[in-house]
């Protein structure tokens, strides 16, 4: 079976978070999917991260990323953009991480746009 294009499975992932499509993102998350925070924190699970996901969008209704660069090597794809989280509040530069396994994301992961972060994810 030939596998997807990585970036498309992120790109198709994205768009479900800002559409709020939680059936969407449930469907293309592994079941031992882990989200990692900005500040390290991780959260393990698809069942657990749909939960998430559904506090999330209710908390932040206005939520959309927009990705101004994406690239990948093998199973890891590495995203470039912003987050709007409302109107009124500045744009949100981060760096995005997603690996995937067996066409699905295994593992996705924000980062503060830096250059620190940039170099160790070897951006510069």
């Amino acid at each position: 079976m030939k596998k997807l294009d990585p970036t498309l499975i992120v790109r198709q992932f994205n768009e479900c978070i800002n559409n709020k499509d939680l059936f969407g993102l449930t469907k293309l998350m592994t079941d031992d999917h882990t989200f990692i925070d900005r500040d390290g924190t991780e959260t393990k699970t698809k069942k657990v991260m749909t939960q998430n996901w559904g506090k999330f969008f209710a908390m932040f209704p206005d939520y959309k990323n927009t990705f101004t660069r994406i690239e990948s090597s093998q199973d890891m794809v590495t995203i470039i953009g912003y987050a709007f989280w409302s109107k009124g509040r500045p744009h949100d530069h981060v760096i995005w991480t997603a690996k995937i396994s067996n066409d699905l994301i295994k593992e996705w992961r924000i980062y503060e746009d830096t250059k620190q972060t940039r170099h160790i994810l070897n951006l510069i």
